[in-house]
């Protein structure tokens, strides 16, 4: 079979059997600020070689995360991760085996998802969890949607430390069903009232702990309020890592567990893909989107792995699917179950102990800077910190020094009046020398 474009009269043809003069027609609903007016600004074509020369020369451009003091976080993380995992995610009856709709073909891709389920139950402190969403924002966006199954309601309460990608994940995926969310103010200090905003109407809170500004939360007494009123609590985490050392979101009462597993065996990797967790009570197991692995045996007793439960629209009537996500993150989910693997439950609390240690001891140091002060009573690898000028200006400044200071909460929150609130994260990566760069740039530019 030949691939070759489509003539002009081939494409009039297909543009007047379905209805429209022209290509751009197709793309109406796209508010017309957000498109392009004519082409990418790129070489029309270019020679294999020629591409690689000049994308190489694109990418240089970029300071990469590896290469200066880094302590960036807000919601993806940078942490060591061993060369065996790489080495172990190309083994053949891991890369071969693509996709588990036949189990008798497919028992390497469906042994690591049920490992995968397997630890993501016990670092959530929940019952079951499934075979991974595609990211942290969307796996709480199909968690207040499950929680609407289950409750038979259609309003969200949204924390106000709720990383603000998350909530507008969460408030696009429910303006096109029709839901109520209510989203409450930026929560810097992590004093709000999440409890008066629960009444008999609500389906939902989500809370996030560690949340978008490092802050540790207690979710039990909003957990019994939820229960209360017969809603759902539902508990977010951005840094997976964390789980090694605080208090599971399931041991403090959550209903449904979701979050960003990136921390625990994937890079960066300039934004994704990234590998979505979510956990729930086994008593709502039928109402989780995605996949759910299980173990048997087969006719001769031996040990086997099937899909379980797919309650996708490919396995089921469309009207009794819950979740239109066609896919898990095979690849990264593999990469995080052999990391954590590798770990174990003593070099997972180990690995925290370090982050944790770390992150305090650059906040002791920033404490000493003139004019700055830590926000966060209780933290783990992340904090926020104020500083006397607006940050964005700031984390510029140190990033032409080589020094990648961390995120201004303007970036996640313009307008919000927050723009002197500067988001920093310190991991097991960051050394002495990298805490004592970050100190001397700001005080400099300071």
């Amino acid at each position: 079979m030949r691939y070759l474009p489509l003539s002009d009269v081939e494409r009039g043809d297909m543009l007047a059997r379905i209805g429209v003069a022209s290509i751009d027609e197709l793309f109406a609903a796209i508010p017309a600020d957000k498109r392009l007016a004519g082409l990418v600004d790129l070489p029309r074509r270019k020679g294999e070689i020629e591409v690689e020369r000049l994308i190489g020369r694109m990418a240089s451009r970029n300071v990469a995360a590896g290469s200066v003091p880094f302590f960036v976080g807000a919601g993806a993380y940078r942490h060591h991760v061993p060369a065996t995992v790489d080495h172990l995610i190309q083994r053949s009856e891991f890369l071969t085996s693509y996709t588990p709709y036949q189990p008798e073909i497919a028992q390497g891709t469906l042994q690591y998802l049920f490992e995968f389920q397997t630890q993501v139950a016990a670092l959530t402190g929940m019952e079951v969890a499934n075979a991974s969403m595609y990211d942290g924002s969307t796996a709480c966006g199909e968690a207040v949607l499950m929680a609407h199954r289950v409750t038979r309601r259609r309003k969200a309460v949204l924390s106000g430390g709720l990383h603000p990608h998350y909530a507008e994940v969460v408030r696009t995926l429910s303006d096109m069903a029709g839901d109520d969310v209510v989203t409450l103010a930026p929560d810097v200090a992590a004093r709000e009232d999440v409890i008066a905003s629960i009444d008999d109407q609500t389906s939902c809170v989500v809370v996030q702990t560690p949340d978008v500004f490092g802050n540790l939360r207690d979710l039990r007494a909003i957990a019994d309020a939820c229960h209360a009123k017969g809603a759902l609590l539902i508990a977010v985490f951005t840094e997976a890592v964390s789980l090694g050392l605080v208090e599971s979101p399931g041991a403090m009462g959550a209903d449904i567990v979701v979050g960003e597993g990136q921390s625990i065996g994937n890079a960066l990797s300039f934004g994704g893909p990234y590998v979505g967790l979510f956990a729930a009570r086994s008593k709502h197991v039928r109402q989780m989107p995605g996949r759910l692995c299980g173990q048997t045996v087969d006719a001769d007793g031996n040990r086997g792995f099937v899909l379980t439960l797919s309650t996708r629209e490919q396995h089921i009537r469309r009207d009794k699917a819950t979740s239109n996500i066609c896919t898990n993150s095979g690849l990264c989910c593999l990469a995080f179950t052999i990391h954590m693997t590798l770990l174990g439950e003593a070099g997972l609390t180990r690995l925290a102990r370090i982050n944790h240690a770390n992150a305090v001891k650059l906040a002791d140091a920033l404490s000493g800077v003139p004019g700055v002060s830590v926000l966060n009573g209780a933290f783990f690898n992340e904090f926020t910190v104020r500083l006397p000028t607006p940050a964005a200006g700031v984390v510029e400044a140190l990033a032409a020094r080589g020094v990648l200071a961390g995120v201004p909460v303007s970036r996640l929150l313009p307008g919000a009046g927050l723009d002197d609130l500067l988001l920093v994260a310190s991991t097991e990566v960051n050394t002495d020398e990298d805490r004592a760069a970050l100190v001397a740039g700001l005080r400099e530019v300071l």
